[in-house]
């Protein structure tokens, strides 16, 4: 998924709620998105996930219990999150955390019929 780093809507507030996973997001129209960190990770917009061009999407498997332990800033167009997982190589400009949470619910779907479709599972394989 190509990011544009020409935000139409800037966050005014991010509060990150670790012991919740949670991220929250207030943007400066007065729209808030609560993004889980489960879902940040599985739609994280680096090259591991997301691949080098169309169609070259990873499905991440494994990361229901995933914990957010940092957010770095990038310039003033973005931020990168830094997981419990050690994944840290995607930076979320705030127009694709604005389109995240606004496709929330249907990226998640999607995401919950490819788990199903391949067999996979959203907790992490046991040791």
């Amino acid at each position: 998924m190509a990011q544009s780093f020409n935000a139409a809507h800037w966050p005014v507030e991010i509060r990150l709620k670790s012991a919740e996973k949670i991220l929250e997001v207030d943007f400066d129209n007065g729209v808030r998105f609560r993004y889980p960190a489960e879902y940040l990770r599985v739609e994280s917009p680096s090259a591991e996930v997301q691949g080098h061009g169309p169609g070259q999407k990873t499905l991440v498997a494994g990361r229901a219990a995933v914990g957010i332990l940092a957010l770095e800033p990038v310039g003033n167009y973005a931020v990168r999150i830094k997981f419990d997982d050690l994944h840290d190589t995607g930076i979320y400009s705030w127009s694709y955390l604005y389109e995240l949470g606004e496709k929330q619910a249907e990226n998640w779907q999607a995401y919950l019929e490819a788990m199903k479709k391949q067999g996979l599972s959203r907790e992490a394989p046991r040791r």
